[in-house]
């Protein structure tokens, strides 16, 4: 199974990027022997991935770092680089690789001390692997301080250094940082892609494959998630009742609270699977007595780690938030389509009736500015305004219509 086979409905891209690792392993070789560098290759030191939520853009990056670090024997007799089998493919797509370093957003932001260390190690030269490769997920929240210092990395980078950044589009990375990199587009995978994916990786049944990337409109890891986890389902159900709750203030502020624990709720359940075994490493590494007792001059490495957990915490919890917001979005896109007689297929073919209940007593008009209201929410939730008081604007907003 190649790295690629990963990249749903991404032909395009997984064959410029397989082009590419083909050119790497010239110039490492060229590189190796003192011969000249080949001209025109399609390699280069720095690449953006961009694309819609879903579209597979860290997949992709991560696919790409795998066929770049594949030792396989193949390789000699003119096999495509990604086999998917050998050592460097395996760690480099599991994340245990020395040379493949990834980056993501802690909290609401990658500050400069998240990036500080990655972008020392970007000027060494890997350590066994063929490239030393450094993945940001989430380019796009790079603030002044670690942006400028991705800048000066990707300026002048290590021969055998490569950046792979990874965000929704090109609009969201700095002029600076992007005129210096090779830009991919990823598009949103078809439904029936997304299906076949989770019929043949997944073993899902083809129903429930079918309704999963139906519902998800082509976003892979909600498609797999929802298809392969029945609370997640669940979670999704009662999200896509919520317009049927709001026809009063005290049932649209009531849901709001419902719609904000819940999140809370997934942020800790994830916490507490994460946090936990993070502190015990921690402690272990600083020789914490069997007592739990904690070595003097180490409360501040304890405090840093803390923080890092609360800011994750705090972003697991919007992220959930989020995935409500676009399942509801995409509740009132349907609603929209049954009003305007539209002949896109319905998402949420599981909550009929209530579509069609919603549009018989609504406009387009007012669908439109639920809608609206839901991505001030979105937007909100982005300048930090506290959840709450966000959902709780939102569902009055919806009720109102």
């Amino acid at each position: 199974m190649a790295v690629w086979d990963d990249l749903v409905g991404q032909e395009r891209v997984s064959a410029q990027l397989e082009a590419a690792a083909r050119d790497a392993d010239a110039l490492v070789t060229a590189v190796a022997a003192g011969e000249p560098l080949p001209e025109a290759s399609k390699m280069t030191h720095a690449w953006l991935f961009t694309g819609p939520p879903g579209a597979g853009r860290t997949q992709a990056a991560r696919a790409f770092a795998a066929a770049l670090q594949c030792v396989s024997p193949d390789r000699a007799l003119g096999g495509a680089p990604g086999c998917g089998f050998c050592d460097g493919c395996h760690t480099a797509l599991v994340g245990t690789h020395a040379d493949v370093t990834t980056v993501a957003a802690v909290g609401t932001q990658i500050l400069a001390e998240d990036m500080r260390d990655t972008v020392r190690k970007s000027f060494t030269s890997p350590a066994n692997g063929r490239w030393q490769i450094i993945l940001v997920e989430d380019a796009e929240r790079l603030n002044e301080k670690s942006a400028n210092a991705v800048l000066k990395a990707v300026e002048e980078p290590a021969p055998r250094t490569v950046w792979l950044l990874c965000a929704p589009s090109i609009e969201d990375v700095l002029p600076t940082i992007r005129s210096r990199c090779r830009h991919l587009n990823l598009s949103t995978p078809s439904v029936d892609a997304v299906a076949d994916m989770l019929i043949r990786r997944e073993g899902v049944e083809p129903e429930v494959a079918a309704a999963a990337a139906r519902a998800t409109q082509g976003h892979v890891d909600r498609a797999r998630r929802l298809a392969t986890d029945p609370a997640a389902r669940e979670r999704r159900a009662s999200v896509l009742k919520l317009p049927l709750r709001i026809d009063d203030v005290g049932g649209a502020l009531k849901a709001a609270q419902e719609l904000v624990d819940a999140a809370a709720e997934d942020a800790k359940q994830l916490a507490e699977e994460v946090d936990a075994k993070e502190t015990e490493e921690l402690k272990a590494a600083l020789g914490a007595a069997q007592g739990g007792r904690m070595p003097r001059g180490t409360a501040g490495v304890m405090k840093d780690l803390e923080d890092k957990q609360k800011r994750r915490r705090t972003r697991t919890q919007r992220d959930s938030l989020d995935l409500a917001l676009t399942d509801l979005t995409a509740f009132y896109r349907d609603v929209l389509a049954l009003q305007l007689g539209s002949r896109v297929a319905l998402a949420n073919t599981d909550a009929e009736d209530a579509l069609e209940r919603i549009a018989r007593g609504s406009s387009p008009e007012t669908t439109l500015r639920r809608i609206e209201a839901i991505a001030a929410c979105r937007d909100a939730l982005d300048r930090n305004v506290a959840p709450l008081l966000a959902v709780e604007a939102m569902t009055m907003a919806l009720r109102a219509g």
